[in-house]
């Protein structure tokens, strides 16, 4: 049987009463999933993400139009497959290349090597404003 360190339990109950994010359970802030770059991302105001890169220069702002899902609180919107008229505001922070990876291909015994490096773009947004 596993026991939490004493006052552990007291610790968690402060701290989710402190940032009052959980309440029964649920989420109250809001949230959104948004589209973007093949993939989907949740996001709340204030965010900073990092996405596939998007041909925006540092500093203008972008809208994803491709809102999946909006929760505020109980009230909660599913898209069939996205929101009619929603949409997520954010201002573009950073363009930039991500770490680089290294492939090498190798076959033995035929002197066959080719080594190649990769340095995957990406930008980083700032979420500004959530709307549905």
């Amino acid at each position: 049987m596993f026991f939490a360190p004493r006052g552990e339990a007291k610790n968690r109950a402060r701290v989710r009463a402190e940032v009052g994010e959980h309440t029964e359970g649920r989420c109250i802030g809001l949230y959104a999933i948004i589209k973007t770059g093949g993939k989907q991302y949740k996001v709340s105001e204030g965010d900073s993400i990092v996405i596939e890169k998007l041909d925006v220069e540092e500093g203008a702002t972008v809208d994803f139009d491709e809102v999946l899902t909006v929760v505020d609180g109980e009230d909660v919107k599913i898209g069939r497959p996205t929101i009619a008229g929603a949409k997520v505001s954010a201002t573009v922070e950073k363009n930039g290349k991500g770490p680089k990876i290294h492939v090498f291909k190798y076959k033995s015994k035929k002197n066959y090597r080719r080594r190649q490096g990769h340095r995957q773009p990406f930008t980083r947004v700032k979420i500004d404003k959530i709307s549905a």
